[in-house]
Protein backbone atom coordinates (compact mmCIF):
# COMPACT_ATOMS: atom_id res chain seq x y z
CA UNK A 1 0.00 0.00 0.00
CA UNK A 2 0.92 3.92 -0.34
CA UNK A 3 2.83 5.39 2.40
CA UNK A 4 2.96 8.86 3.58
CA UNK A 5 5.76 10.92 2.55
CA UNK A 6 5.20 14.72 3.80
CA UNK A 7 2.36 16.80 5.36
CA UNK A 8 2.24 20.22 4.57
CA UNK A 9 0.32 22.80 6.29
CA UNK A 10 -0.41 26.34 4.79
CA UNK A 11 -2.51 29.62 6.13
CA UNK A 12 -5.61 30.08 4.09
CA UNK A 13 -8.61 32.38 3.82
CA UNK A 14 -11.97 31.70 4.78
CA UNK A 15 -15.41 32.87 3.96
CA UNK A 16 -15.32 35.58 6.29
CA UNK A 17 -11.80 36.88 5.54
CA UNK A 18 -9.99 35.95 8.84
CA UNK A 19 -7.39 33.03 8.44
CA UNK A 20 -7.62 29.11 8.37
CA UNK A 21 -5.59 26.24 7.82
CA UNK A 22 -5.12 23.72 4.80
CA UNK A 23 -3.26 20.54 4.83
CA UNK A 24 -2.14 18.80 2.22
CA UNK A 25 -0.92 15.09 2.29
CA UNK A 26 1.68 13.37 0.10
CA UNK A 27 1.97 10.00 -1.10
CA UNK A 28 4.16 7.42 -2.28
CA UNK A 29 2.59 6.77 -5.50
CA UNK A 30 1.99 10.16 -6.38
CA UNK A 31 -1.24 11.35 -4.85
CA UNK A 32 -2.08 13.89 -2.98
CA UNK A 33 -5.06 15.29 -1.02
CA UNK A 34 -6.13 18.49 0.82
CA UNK A 35 -8.10 19.69 3.32
CA UNK A 36 -9.15 22.77 4.91
CA UNK A 37 -10.53 23.32 8.51
CA UNK A 38 -13.96 25.54 8.74
CA UNK A 39 -14.54 27.83 11.67
CA UNK A 40 -17.37 28.12 13.87
CA UNK A 41 -19.21 32.24 14.70
CA UNK A 42 -21.55 31.39 16.92
CA UNK A 43 -19.65 28.49 19.20
CA UNK A 44 -20.00 26.40 22.19
CA UNK A 45 -17.84 26.17 25.07
CA UNK A 46 -17.90 22.58 24.63
CA UNK A 47 -16.61 22.80 21.16
CA UNK A 48 -12.35 21.62 20.36
CA UNK A 49 -10.24 24.57 20.35
CA UNK A 50 -8.70 26.66 17.92
CA UNK A 51 -4.64 27.69 18.34
CA UNK A 52 -4.39 31.11 16.97
CA UNK A 53 -1.33 33.39 17.44
CA UNK A 54 -2.43 36.60 18.90
CA UNK A 55 -0.01 38.49 17.10
CA UNK A 56 -2.01 41.96 16.39
CA UNK A 57 0.42 42.52 13.64
CA UNK A 58 -1.18 39.88 11.72
CA UNK A 59 -5.26 39.85 10.62
CA UNK A 60 -5.79 41.55 14.25
CA UNK A 61 -4.10 38.50 16.09
CA UNK A 62 -6.36 35.85 14.38
CA UNK A 63 -3.21 34.51 12.36
CA UNK A 64 -2.20 30.91 12.46
CA UNK A 65 1.27 30.50 11.53
CA UNK A 66 1.38 28.32 14.83
CA UNK A 67 -1.15 26.02 13.76
CA UNK A 68 1.15 25.15 10.73
CA UNK A 69 4.14 24.90 12.68
CA UNK A 70 1.95 22.25 14.49
CA UNK A 71 1.09 20.79 10.72
CA UNK A 72 4.85 20.58 9.78
CA UNK A 73 7.32 20.21 12.60
CA UNK A 74 5.01 18.35 15.26
CA UNK A 75 2.29 16.12 13.66
CA UNK A 76 3.85 15.76 10.01
CA UNK A 77 6.47 13.97 11.58
CA UNK A 78 4.53 11.53 13.39
CA UNK A 79 2.74 9.82 10.49
CA UNK A 80 5.37 9.83 7.81
CA UNK A 81 5.59 6.31 6.69
CA UNK A 82 2.09 5.43 7.20
CA UNK A 83 -0.37 3.44 5.32
CA UNK A 84 -3.40 6.16 4.37
CA UNK A 85 -6.05 3.61 4.61
CA UNK A 86 -5.38 2.84 8.23
CA UNK A 87 -7.20 6.09 9.03
CA UNK A 88 -7.73 5.16 12.89
CA UNK A 89 -4.17 4.52 13.50
CA UNK A 90 -3.61 8.22 11.88
CA UNK A 91 -6.18 9.75 13.82
CA UNK A 92 -5.00 8.11 17.34
CA UNK A 93 -1.41 9.21 16.50
CA UNK A 94 -2.85 12.99 15.95
CA UNK A 95 -4.58 12.75 19.47
CA UNK A 96 -1.74 10.91 21.25
CA UNK A 97 0.14 13.60 19.90
CA UNK A 98 -1.92 16.73 21.34
CA UNK A 99 -2.87 15.12 24.81
CA UNK A 100 -5.87 16.94 25.85
CA UNK A 101 -9.72 16.13 25.47
CA UNK A 102 -10.57 19.41 23.85
CA UNK A 103 -7.48 19.84 21.42
CA UNK A 104 -6.21 23.02 23.25
CA UNK A 105 -2.49 21.85 22.57
CA UNK A 106 -2.24 21.59 18.63
CA UNK A 107 -5.19 22.79 17.96
CA UNK A 108 -8.38 21.46 15.86
CA UNK A 109 -7.48 23.36 12.97
CA UNK A 110 -3.98 22.05 12.74
CA UNK A 111 -5.52 18.26 13.58
CA UNK A 112 -8.80 18.27 11.81
CA UNK A 113 -7.37 19.36 8.18
CA UNK A 114 -4.65 16.50 8.60
CA UNK A 115 -7.64 13.90 9.14
CA UNK A 116 -9.73 14.57 5.98
CA UNK A 117 -6.71 15.23 4.17
CA UNK A 118 -5.75 11.63 4.92
CA UNK A 119 -9.49 10.09 4.42
CA UNK A 120 -9.33 11.79 0.92
CA UNK A 121 -6.07 10.31 0.17
CA UNK A 122 -7.07 6.88 1.18
CA UNK A 123 -10.16 7.22 -1.03
CA UNK A 124 -7.62 8.06 -3.79
CA UNK A 125 -5.53 4.65 -2.84
CA UNK A 126 -8.25 2.33 -3.44
CA UNK A 127 -9.69 4.00 -5.79
CA UNK A 128 -13.19 5.43 -4.84
CA UNK A 129 -15.33 7.58 -4.04
CA UNK A 130 -14.68 9.62 -1.25
CA UNK A 131 -18.07 9.16 -0.10
CA UNK A 132 -18.21 5.52 -1.16
CA UNK A 133 -15.02 5.03 0.84
CA UNK A 134 -16.28 6.97 3.84
CA UNK A 135 -19.18 4.34 3.97
CA UNK A 136 -16.71 1.52 5.06
CA UNK A 137 -15.99 3.13 8.49
CA UNK A 138 -19.67 3.32 9.15
CA UNK A 139 -22.64 -0.07 10.10
CA UNK A 140 -24.36 0.89 7.32
CA UNK A 141 -23.09 -2.11 5.23
CA UNK A 142 -24.30 -2.57 1.54
CA UNK A 143 -27.14 0.13 2.63
CA UNK A 144 -27.91 2.46 -0.95
CA UNK A 145 -26.76 5.67 -0.76
CA UNK A 146 -28.83 8.56 -0.75
CA UNK A 147 -28.38 12.35 -0.37
CA UNK A 148 -29.89 13.68 2.40
CA UNK A 149 -32.56 16.48 2.61
CA UNK A 150 -30.60 19.88 2.41
CA UNK A 151 -32.29 22.44 4.92
CA UNK A 152 -31.66 25.93 3.69
CA UNK A 153 -30.66 29.40 5.06
CA UNK A 154 -32.35 31.52 3.67
CA UNK A 155 -33.12 34.52 6.18
CA UNK A 156 -29.73 34.89 8.59
CA UNK A 157 -30.00 36.61 12.17
CA UNK A 158 -28.15 36.23 15.53
CA UNK A 159 -24.27 36.53 14.90
CA UNK A 160 -24.74 35.43 11.26
CA UNK A 161 -25.83 38.62 10.57
CA UNK A 162 -25.39 41.80 12.86
CA UNK A 163 -27.77 40.46 15.33
CA UNK A 164 -30.69 41.86 13.25
CA UNK A 165 -32.26 39.12 14.67
CA UNK A 166 -32.24 36.74 17.58
CA UNK A 167 -33.18 33.61 15.85
CA UNK A 168 -30.24 33.04 14.05
CA UNK A 169 -31.70 30.81 11.07
CA UNK A 170 -34.88 30.43 8.90
CA UNK A 171 -34.66 27.18 7.22
CA UNK A 172 -36.53 25.77 4.27
CA UNK A 173 -36.49 22.05 4.71
CA UNK A 174 -37.87 20.17 1.50
CA UNK A 175 -40.28 17.41 1.46
CA UNK A 176 -37.68 14.08 2.12
CA UNK A 177 -39.77 12.61 -1.05
CA UNK A 178 -38.56 15.23 -3.31
CA UNK A 179 -35.29 14.22 -5.45
CA UNK A 180 -32.31 16.10 -4.71
CA UNK A 181 -32.31 18.31 -8.51
CA UNK A 182 -36.10 19.09 -7.31
CA UNK A 183 -35.38 20.24 -3.72
CA UNK A 184 -32.59 22.76 -4.95
CA UNK A 185 -34.79 23.94 -7.51
CA UNK A 186 -37.57 25.10 -5.11
CA UNK A 187 -34.89 26.60 -2.91
CA UNK A 188 -33.54 28.76 -5.08
CA UNK A 189 -37.01 29.60 -6.52
CA UNK A 190 -38.26 30.81 -3.36
CA UNK A 191 -35.17 32.77 -2.85
CA UNK A 192 -34.87 34.86 -5.42
CA UNK A 193 -38.72 35.58 -5.11
CA UNK A 194 -38.03 36.01 -0.75
CA UNK A 195 -35.45 38.63 -2.55
CA UNK A 196 -37.82 40.30 -4.82
CA UNK A 197 -40.34 40.80 -1.72
CA UNK A 198 -37.76 42.02 0.71
CA UNK A 199 -37.00 44.67 -2.46
CA UNK A 200 -40.26 45.61 -2.83
CA UNK A 201 -41.22 46.46 1.26
CA UNK A 202 -37.67 48.33 0.84
CA UNK A 203 -35.91 45.84 3.53
CA UNK A 204 -32.02 44.97 2.53
CA UNK A 205 -31.18 41.70 0.61
CA UNK A 206 -27.40 42.04 1.91
CA UNK A 207 -26.32 38.52 2.83
CA UNK A 208 -25.27 37.22 6.35
CA UNK A 209 -21.91 34.91 6.54
CA UNK A 210 -24.16 31.74 5.35
CA UNK A 211 -25.55 33.28 2.22
CA UNK A 212 -29.14 34.16 3.70
CA UNK A 213 -30.82 37.24 3.16
CA UNK A 214 -30.24 40.18 6.58
CA UNK A 215 -32.69 42.27 6.90
CA UNK A 216 -34.23 44.20 9.88
CA UNK A 217 -37.61 42.97 11.28
CA UNK A 218 -39.47 44.28 14.44
CA UNK A 219 -39.81 40.72 15.21
CA UNK A 220 -38.65 37.68 14.71
CA UNK A 221 -42.17 36.48 13.48
CA UNK A 222 -41.99 38.98 11.07
CA UNK A 223 -39.28 36.43 9.14
CA UNK A 224 -41.75 33.83 9.44
CA UNK A 225 -44.47 35.66 7.48
CA UNK A 226 -41.87 36.93 4.90
CA UNK A 227 -40.72 33.51 4.24
CA UNK A 228 -44.45 32.01 3.82
CA UNK A 229 -45.32 34.59 1.72
CA UNK A 230 -42.60 33.97 -0.78
CA UNK A 231 -43.42 30.30 -0.29
CA UNK A 232 -47.08 30.63 -1.64
CA UNK A 233 -45.61 33.43 -4.22
CA UNK A 234 -43.50 30.48 -5.61
CA UNK A 235 -46.17 28.66 -6.47
CA UNK A 236 -45.15 25.58 -3.52
CA UNK A 237 -47.40 24.04 -0.61
CA UNK A 238 -45.98 25.11 2.66
CA UNK A 239 -46.28 21.86 5.11
CA UNK A 240 -46.10 19.92 2.21
CA UNK A 241 -43.73 20.53 -1.04
CA UNK A 242 -41.70 22.78 1.97
CA UNK A 243 -41.23 22.79 5.53
CA UNK A 244 -40.10 26.04 7.97
CA UNK A 245 -37.66 25.44 10.71
CA UNK A 246 -35.46 27.40 13.07
CA UNK A 247 -31.84 27.62 14.38
CA UNK A 248 -32.51 29.66 16.94
CA UNK A 249 -28.76 29.50 18.75
CA UNK A 250 -30.30 30.58 21.96
CA UNK A 251 -26.75 30.89 23.57
CA UNK A 252 -26.61 34.18 22.22
CA UNK A 253 -29.95 35.74 23.94
CA UNK A 254 -29.82 33.71 27.18
CA UNK A 255 -28.04 35.40 30.38
CA UNK A 256 -28.50 34.90 33.78
CA UNK A 257 -30.72 32.43 33.64
CA UNK A 258 -33.69 34.18 31.50
CA UNK A 259 -33.53 34.56 27.21
CA UNK A 260 -34.71 37.72 25.71
CA UNK A 261 -35.95 38.52 22.16
CA UNK A 262 -37.19 41.32 20.38
CA UNK A 263 -40.62 39.77 20.30
CA UNK A 264 -41.12 40.17 23.82
CA UNK A 265 -41.08 43.47 26.11
CA UNK A 266 -39.26 41.59 28.99
CA UNK A 267 -37.10 38.73 30.45
CA UNK A 268 -38.51 35.25 29.63
CA UNK A 269 -37.66 32.31 31.77
CA UNK A 270 -37.03 28.81 30.25
CA UNK A 271 -40.52 27.55 30.72
CA UNK A 272 -42.21 31.09 29.30
CA UNK A 273 -39.75 30.69 26.03
CA UNK A 274 -41.18 26.74 25.97
CA UNK A 275 -44.78 28.93 25.28
CA UNK A 276 -43.14 30.92 22.86
CA UNK A 277 -41.70 27.81 20.59
CA UNK A 278 -45.59 26.62 21.24
CA UNK A 279 -47.46 29.19 19.85
CA UNK A 280 -44.91 29.54 16.79
CA UNK A 281 -45.20 26.06 16.16
CA UNK A 282 -49.01 26.05 16.17
CA UNK A 283 -49.10 29.20 13.76
CA UNK A 284 -46.55 27.96 11.65
CA UNK A 285 -46.00 23.91 12.39
CA UNK A 286 -42.21 24.19 12.64
CA UNK A 287 -40.73 20.88 11.48
CA UNK A 288 -37.24 21.66 12.61
CA UNK A 289 -36.27 23.69 16.06
CA UNK A 290 -32.30 23.41 16.39
CA UNK A 291 -30.57 24.87 20.10
CA UNK A 292 -34.23 26.24 20.98
CA UNK A 293 -32.56 26.87 24.55
CA UNK A 294 -29.00 27.04 26.25
CA UNK A 295 -26.33 24.59 26.06
CA UNK A 296 -26.48 24.08 29.73
CA UNK A 297 -30.39 24.16 30.28
CA UNK A 298 -31.51 20.79 29.94
CA UNK A 299 -34.56 21.63 32.09
CA UNK A 300 -35.75 23.30 29.26
CA UNK A 301 -34.13 20.92 26.26
CA UNK A 302 -36.13 17.93 28.50
CA UNK A 303 -39.71 19.81 28.57
CA UNK A 304 -39.95 20.64 25.02
CA UNK A 305 -38.72 17.67 23.33
CA UNK A 306 -41.39 15.50 25.60
CA UNK A 307 -44.06 18.10 24.46
CA UNK A 308 -43.37 19.18 20.96
CA UNK A 309 -44.23 15.46 18.87
CA UNK A 310 -44.11 16.43 15.42
CA UNK A 311 -41.26 18.83 15.79
CA UNK A 312 -37.51 17.61 15.43
CA UNK A 313 -35.47 19.47 18.48
CA UNK A 314 -31.93 19.12 17.32
CA UNK A 315 -28.89 19.66 19.65
CA UNK A 316 -25.96 21.95 18.53
CA UNK A 317 -24.13 24.13 21.06
CA UNK A 318 -25.42 21.67 23.28
CA UNK A 319 -23.63 18.24 22.20
CA UNK A 320 -20.66 20.43 20.44
CA UNK A 321 -20.34 16.41 18.49
CA UNK A 322 -19.30 15.71 21.72
CA UNK A 323 -19.56 11.77 22.94
CA UNK A 324 -20.34 12.28 26.70
CA UNK A 325 -22.29 15.31 25.86
CA UNK A 326 -24.36 13.11 23.36
CA UNK A 327 -24.85 10.47 25.74
CA UNK A 328 -26.13 12.71 28.41
CA UNK A 329 -28.69 14.47 25.83
CA UNK A 330 -30.00 10.71 25.20
CA UNK A 331 -30.06 9.72 28.83
CA UNK A 332 -32.45 12.75 29.50
CA UNK A 333 -34.09 11.93 25.93
CA UNK A 334 -33.24 15.82 25.36
CA UNK A 335 -33.48 15.92 21.73
CA UNK A 336 -34.83 14.23 18.50
CA UNK A 337 -31.26 15.40 16.22
CA UNK A 338 -28.05 16.29 16.77
CA UNK A 339 -26.33 18.38 14.68
CA UNK A 340 -22.42 17.03 13.32
CA UNK A 341 -19.82 19.69 12.52
CA UNK A 342 -16.14 17.63 12.56
CA UNK A 343 -14.33 20.48 13.52
CA UNK A 344 -16.56 20.67 16.63
CA UNK A 345 -14.38 17.40 17.69
CA UNK A 346 -11.54 17.33 16.24
CA UNK A 347 -10.91 14.02 13.90
CA UNK A 348 -12.89 12.16 11.40
CA UNK A 349 -12.97 9.21 13.25
CA UNK A 350 -14.20 10.80 16.37
CA UNK A 351 -16.60 12.30 14.70
CA UNK A 352 -18.01 8.92 12.84
CA UNK A 353 -18.27 7.74 16.56
CA UNK A 354 -20.55 10.10 17.55
CA UNK A 355 -22.69 9.84 14.64
CA UNK A 356 -22.67 5.78 15.32
CA UNK A 357 -24.42 6.72 18.61
CA UNK A 358 -26.86 8.89 17.92
CA UNK A 359 -27.55 6.26 14.53
CA UNK A 360 -28.02 3.76 17.41
CA UNK A 361 -29.91 6.11 19.52
CA UNK A 362 -32.81 6.61 16.76
CA UNK A 363 -31.72 10.35 16.37
CA UNK A 364 -32.04 12.06 13.54
CA UNK A 365 -28.16 13.35 11.96
CA UNK A 366 -27.72 16.30 10.69
CA UNK A 367 -24.17 17.36 8.83
CA UNK A 368 -23.38 20.94 8.87
CA UNK A 369 -21.11 23.57 7.60
CA UNK A 370 -20.08 26.31 9.46
CA UNK A 371 -20.13 30.06 8.92
CA UNK A 372 -16.45 30.32 8.32
CA UNK A 373 -16.02 27.74 5.20
CA UNK A 374 -13.92 27.15 2.59
CA UNK A 375 -14.57 26.06 -0.99
CA UNK A 376 -13.86 22.62 0.17
CA UNK A 377 -16.28 19.96 0.02
CA UNK A 378 -15.22 17.15 2.36
CA UNK A 379 -18.17 17.61 4.13
CA UNK A 380 -20.89 16.78 1.32
CA UNK A 381 -19.24 13.56 1.13
CA UNK A 382 -19.24 13.12 4.45
CA UNK A 383 -23.04 13.40 4.45
CA UNK A 384 -23.33 10.80 2.35
CA UNK A 385 -21.29 8.36 3.37
CA UNK A 386 -22.65 8.15 6.77
CA UNK A 387 -26.21 8.34 5.57
CA UNK A 388 -27.61 11.35 7.55
CA UNK A 389 -30.93 12.60 7.09
CA UNK A 390 -30.56 16.05 6.28
CA UNK A 391 -27.57 18.64 5.58
CA UNK A 392 -27.09 22.47 6.63
CA UNK A 393 -25.19 24.12 4.00
CA UNK A 394 -26.45 28.07 3.76
CA UNK A 395 -28.19 29.44 1.47
CA UNK A 396 -27.82 28.61 -2.21
CA UNK A 397 -25.02 31.03 -3.07
CA UNK A 398 -21.86 32.36 -1.89
CA UNK A 399 -19.05 30.47 -3.27
CA UNK A 400 -18.28 28.24 -0.24
CA UNK A 401 -21.83 26.92 0.01
CA UNK A 402 -22.38 26.59 -3.66
CA UNK A 403 -19.85 24.06 -3.62
CA UNK A 404 -21.08 22.12 -1.53
CA UNK A 405 -24.62 22.08 -3.30
CA UNK A 406 -22.59 21.61 -6.67
CA UNK A 407 -20.70 17.92 -5.09
CA UNK A 408 -24.05 16.85 -3.99
CA UNK A 409 -25.40 16.82 -7.50
CA UNK A 410 -22.21 15.02 -9.02
CA UNK A 411 -22.67 12.58 -6.19
CA UNK A 412 -26.95 12.45 -7.10
CA UNK A 413 -25.89 11.67 -10.66
CA UNK A 414 -23.41 9.01 -9.54
CA UNK A 415 -25.38 7.21 -7.49
CA UNK A 416 -28.46 7.38 -9.80
CA UNK A 417 -26.56 6.87 -12.96
CA UNK A 418 -23.79 3.93 -11.46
Amino acid sequence: MAKITKVVGREILNSKGYPTIEATVFLDNGITASASCPTGTSVSKYEAKEVRDNDLKRFGGYGELKAVENINNKLSPKIIGMDPTLQADIDKVLLNEDGTNDKSNLGVNSILPISMAVMKAGAKSVNLPLYAYIRHFTSLGNAPFKIPSPGFNVINGGKHAGNNLDFQEFLLIPASSMPYKDALNMAVSIYQTLKTALKDKGASTLVGDEGGFGPSFSTNRDALIMLSESIATSNYKINYDVFLGLDVSANNFHQNGTYFIKDKDKNMTTEELVTVYEGLNAEYNLYYLEDPFGEDDWEGWEILNNVNSNTIIVGDDLIATNFSRLQTAIAKKAIGGVIIKPNQIGTVLETLAVVEAARHAGLKIVVSHRSGETNDDFIADFAVGIGADYTKFGAPTRGERVAKYNRLLEIDEEIRNP
